[in-house]
């Protein structure tokens, strides 16, 4: 018609004004377009592009319109339509394709379609070879730090070092921590990750100026350099952590550059934790700033409510399914049949297969993009250029639309500022503290040592402490018997899904109570096992014990080593940590190991993908543990009324801690309209 020759040539115009109009295909960077689909008047659209391409000389591209991979998919590219137009496959009529055509094809399939037009299929090849763009190398550049004096990253960060370090120890620097520092010094220059040190430091270094706790945790708890800067609270060199755990020269990405290291900082939740991260959006901008997206995939109960809906099935069957349906594991097609047979959907119903077909096909597809509770990237220069931002439904923040691991995987730095409801009770607990000449009137003013508190561990009296006050933990806590931070740190650790799923609980008790002999896996590894499972009478526990593992006895390096850490975190990839597994048992069978060391390592492996807990974290939990059960023996009323400012949080209401309050003698005064 008329009017479509109209708004082509309008809309032609103002493409060719942008990208020019070279007809030669080698120097073009405009063409049009031509798709065969086997659509019904479609060789009409085909002659109008061809003529139009002529008038202009524009060169023709011949491309497949690319929906989805194979043509068995098609399915799954209407399902998703009906869900984008909430509506049914009966009802969506004309909005569905109306063939299988949009799947990749082969080029004898292209040459086939385009026989009359080989030059659209030659454009399309020369075309190809033109774009050189890959994944590997976005452009993206972590920010410098701005030195004073025109020093470099690595002068300043080493003279900020050993300018703390006398502060922050309490005196004179012994060997053993010069060393370790100047060790920590020369890797961080060597790999150029000074200027990210630099960075983290200052960020914490305005919180405390501005009235913030702050905490790192994480690996960063095993380095020295990040402890006598103030980064984390752990001393790396007295608790014997191993730095190699956190940065050394053979842990790389995927790009085969050095992985950068993971520092997570923990706030006060609410206000404070805001002004953190407004204030990294002030220092970087908006478009050089991001939160990161957290991929919500398709699971179970999810895959199967939408698709019921899509195929018509009722919202009782619906629920009838996701009332039946467990928690955890996608289900086999076996019993996922007799769920729907239990909910009212017979096993012949005739879209029954078909709801079978789309839970294998869907599932762990994308389903929605939310927020990461914290993490956050910054980009010198403009973020949007290098992965694209949307504005995030909380004011005065965006967030980036990848996932922590897809910017780990392509070298982008994400930064966790995370929100600590017990870190909100010791700031204001502190705060309340400000009158009382025996303070505290910071963490570090809180004695590391203090016997009492470790007795009142020892008796489970911990409600309202952070970590260690659930029934789990209470009823664990007189057996197992924290007599110091790295105890503490196992207690905190053993009471997670991994461990108790993986029976670590009981023999780690009887071992430390003299009533079973500690097992180093097998004999036959027991003296290189040894020195890595002695602290947990040969328990593996920690994430950090099982790569160490792995290195020792699969000889992993430290890439295959990282490669594994991340597998058993990624837990929404089963493909992918079922390959981990076969690599360590199949690395662990050509280093000639015996099937009990292989079945018990692979099996610990596994466990731990159930939230196995790192070393670092629990130190650094450990230690918030016994702060605030200092804080409730020492400072009983502050920290009762800190704890009761910040409900919800823990796992026990007001009335509760306030009866625990009273056993520890607090007097709480009724509401009084003038004074509360």
């Amino acid at each position: 018609s008329t009017q479509g020759r109209d708004a082509a040539a309008t809309a032609l115009a103002r493409l060719t004004a942008i990208f020019g109009s070279a007809s030669d295909p080698a120097q073009a960077r405009l063409f049009v377009e031509l798709q065969r689909r086997r659509l019904r008047g479609e060789e009409r659209e085909i002659t109008f592009l061809r003529d139009l391409a002529a008038a202009h000389r524009l060169p023709l591209l011949a491309t497949g319109g690319v929906n989805y991979a194979i043509p068995e998919h098609r399915i799954v590219a209407d399902v998703f339509t009906c869900l984008r137009h909430h509506t049914t496959l009966d009802a969506a009529g004309r909005r569905l394709e109306i063939n299988s055509q949009r799947h990749v094809k082969s080029s004898v399939e292209m040459a086939d379609l385009f026989g009359d037009l080989p030059e659209a299929l030659l454009n399309s090849t020369r075309l190809d070879a033109r774009l050189d763009f890959t994944l590997e190398n976005l452009g993206y550049e972590f920010p410098s730090y701005d030195t004073p004096n025109g020093e470099s990253m690595d002068e300043f960060l080493w003279k900020q070092t050993f300018a703390s370090a006398p502060g922050r120890i309490g005196g004179a620097l012994s060997p053993e921590l010069r060393a370790q520092l100047e060790k920590e010094l020369n890797l961080m220059a060597r790999l150029k990750f000074s200027g990210y040190f630099l960075i983290v430091w200052d960020i914490c270094k305005w919180a405390r100026e501005n009235n913030i706790l702050v905490q790192g945790r994480g690996s960063a708890a095993n380095s020295a350099v990040c402890y006598v800067l103030g980064i984390t609270e752990v001393n790396p060199v007295k608790h014997r952590l191993l730095f190699d755990r956190f940065l050394n020269d053979s842990r790389v990405g995927k790009d085969g550059k050095p992985a950068w290291p993971d520092i997570d900082l923990d706030f006060p939740s609410g206000e404070r934790r805001e002004k953190v991260i407004q204030e990294v959006y002030a220092r970087y901008g908006s478009r050089g700033a991001a939160m990161t997206a957290n991929v919500i995939s398709y699971r179970g109960r999810s895959v199967i409510r939408e698709t019921g809906k899509v195929l018509g099935f009722g919202e009782d069957a619906l629920d009838r399914f996701s009332s039946l349906y467990a928690n955890g594991d996608f289900p086999q097609t076996l019993e996922l049949k007799q769920q729907l047979a239990m909910s009212g959907i017979a096993q012949e119903h005739p879209r029954a297969e078909a709801m079978v077909r789309l839970n294998h096909y869907i599932r762990a597809h994308p389903r929605h993009l939310g927020q990461h509770s914290g993490g956050m990237v910054i980009s010198k220069g403009q973020l949007d250029k290098i992965v694209p931002l949307e504005p995030a439904s909380m004011e005065k923040r965006n967030v980036c639309q990848w996932d922590k691991d897809d910017c780990e995987n392509l070298g982008i730095v994400k930064i966790d500022f995370l929100g600590l409801g017990m870190m909100a009770v010791m700031q204001e607990a502190i705060e309340l503290c400000a009158n009382n000449p025996k303070g505290p009137h910071a963490m570090n003013d809180i004695p590391v040592d203090d016997e009492v508190t470790y007795d009142r561990i020892r008796a489970a009296d911990t409600i309202g402490v952070f970590q260690i006050e659930s029934r789990a933990q209470m009823s664990t806590l007189p057996r197992f018997k924290p007599r110091n931070l790295y105890d503490l740190a196992m207690q905190v650790a053993i009471i997670r899904p991994g461990p108790i799923t993986g029976n670590l609980v009981h023999p780690l008790i009887r071992r430390r109570n003299g009533e079973e002999k500690p097992e180093f896996i097998d004999p036959s590894v027991e003296e290189r096992v040894k020195p890595i499972l002695a602290r947990t009478e040969g328990v593996i526990l920690f994430q950090e014990q099982m790569l160490e593992l792995s290195m020792e006895l699969a000889k992993f390096n430290g890439a295959e080593a990282e490669e594994l850490r991340r597998a058993m975190g990624f837990t929404k990839d089963k493909a992918r940590m079922e390959r981990s597994m076969a690599k360590l048992a199949a690395a662990l069978r050509h280093k000639g190991h015996n099937e009990t060391v292989v079945t018990k390592v692979v099996a610990a492996t596994t466990s731990f993908a159930a939230y196995g807990f790192p070393e670092s974290h629990a130190i650094g939990f450990a230690m918030l543990a016994y702060f605030s059960t200092w804080l409730k023996i020492y400072r009983t009323a502050e920290f009762y009324a800190s704890l009761l400012n910040n409900q919800p949080m823990g796992f026990y209401s007001p009335a509760t801690l306030l009866q625990d309050g009273r056993r520890h003698g607090l007097l709480a005064h009724p509401v009084c309209v003038q004074r509360s």
